[in-house]
């Protein structure tokens, strides 16, 4: 039977809106990038700061979502996924990503646990693993990665800056040399705590400092009284304490019912940054413990950093309280915040301009090329990462921590001295629960 020209119009017009409808389609997906955010919002790293890493990382993509996307033209859609605490959850949600979601970036990665494992699987499929949160050196250490990035310190920093802050005051306030100092390094045995606790040891006998004990245990212990009392055994003037939230609260209980003292106490990082957490429990007996991690980045003077990076940091801050209710905002929401800020802004469109897509080559070679000075982050640090072929290939090598001491409500920065912002409280006052 012949086809009548209104049939044969009608026919053309439906293919022509069928193709359009696909094209807009096509279109639609060709300006949105997925990028998978892999997390602990459960179990006991939530609360230790992977939950406030992970509202860092959504703020960073809504502000750039709502400037039009990556170089003004690709939205992105985050793909969540939360890895419970668990490094074998944490690989089967990468795998996920990856294999069933086909997505090429994963972001996040609170605990260095996981981020080891994680780091060869994503590498050894050739995707990128951009690292916001995990510091462990041997994520990178000798491992020669390609396509696992990290604009964050890594937990040799924090011992430098450990031994660095004792060498520099030991004498002014506590009226001893360095040498005649001695401190006990506690810590989880992940690792986080492996490699911050090595690095202290390191660092201080290099400076002269007593190591009188090195002890680990693990997060989940459910009594570390033998810990305390190998501690009051070494007359430990000052505490090294690498670990995450139950375990802290747990070590510090069971030294204040034991009496234990000490001139002062550093956190590093994690569970000492959820400062929210530990008041709760302890109130003003955890005022003037120090603290290294990288800075909040609401603590620095926006007049000596790029220009427009104050506007962000306050963006993010304003953002941040209102999406939890907080009064401070922890260093995790910058971690997150600013580690996800520059793979959006200066790696993801070179990655599109400069070497012509998103796919995992093209943003390797992008990643190699940023290059942004000392001031040009919210968080003080630069970023340019070490090249392949060297020890610590992926890892930035321009990151810095800080010393940090908290007295109720408020954080100062203690060291560098260049950039602080208080003169330290060193030792412990007298009336502290801890204070020898």
């Amino acid at each position: 039977m012949p086809t009548s020209r209104r049939q044969l119009l009608k026919s053309s017009a439906a293919a022509a809106a069928a193709l359009s409808l696909d094209w807009t389609r096509a279109q639609a997906q060709a300006e949105t990038l997925r990028i998978g955010l892999i997390y602990d919002l459960t179990g006991p790293f939530a609360a230790g700061g992977s939950v406030a890493s992970s509202i860092g990382a959504q703020i960073a993509i809504d502000l750039v979502n709502e400037k039009g996307g990556i170089g003004g033209k690709t939205k992105i859609a985050p793909v969540a996924a939360d890895s419970q605490s668990k490094p074998d959850v944490a690989i089967n949600e990468a795998e996920r990503l990856i294999s069933q979601e086909k997505i090429d970036i994963i972001n996040g990665v609170y605990a260095s646990s996981h981020a080891v494992p994680l780091a060869a699987k994503v590498e050894q499929q050739k995707k990128i693993l951009w690292i916001t949160t995990a510091v462990s050196t041997a994520v990178f250490k000798d491992k020669n990665l390609q396509y696992v990035f990290r604009a964050q310190i890594h937990s040799d920093q924090y011992g430098q800056a450990f031994a660095g802050f004792l060498a520099e005051h030991a004498k002014a306030k506590l009226g001893m040399d360095p040498k005649e100092v001695k401190v006990a390094l506690i810590h989880e045995d992940g690792p986080y705590g492996v490699g911050v606790a090595a690095a202290d040891e390191a660092y201080a006998k290099e400076a002269g400092i007593q190591v009188v004990l090195r002890e680990g245990y693990s997060a989940s212990a459910p009594d570390l009284s033998v810990l305390v009392t190998k501690i009051k055994r070494a007359k430990a003037d000052v505490i090294s304490h690498a670990g995450y939230n139950p375990d802290i609260t747990l070590f510090l209980r069971q030294a204040r019912e034991s009496g234990l003292r000490f001139k002062m106490l550093f956190g590093a990082g994690a569970g000492y940054s959820q400062l929210d957490k530990l008041r709760s429990t302890f109130g003003p007996d955890i005022d003037n413990f120090c603290n290294i991690d990288p800075v909040p980045a609401q603590l620095l003077d926006p007049a000596k950093l790029a220009p427009g990076i104050g506007d962000l940091t306050n963006a993010m801050v304003t953002r941040y309280k209102a999406k939890t209710g907080a009064t401070d905002v922890p260093p995790h929401c910058s971690m997150g915040f600013n580690q996800t800020w520059v793979l959006l802004n200066n790696v993801l469109p070179v990655a599109k301009e400069k070497y012509g897509s998103f796919e995992p080559e093209a943003i390797r070679k992008a990643a190699l090329d940023v290059d942004i000075p000392a001031g040009g982050t919210i968080q003080g640090y630069g970023v340019k990462f070490f090249p392949p072929g060297t020890p610590l290939a992926g890892q930035n090598e321009r990151s810095t921590p800080v010393v940090m001491q908290n007295a109720g409500e408020h954080i100062s920065v203690v060291w560098p001295t260049n950039i602080r912002t208080q003169d330290p409280v060193f030792p412990l006052p007298k009336g502290s629960t801890y204070g020898a």
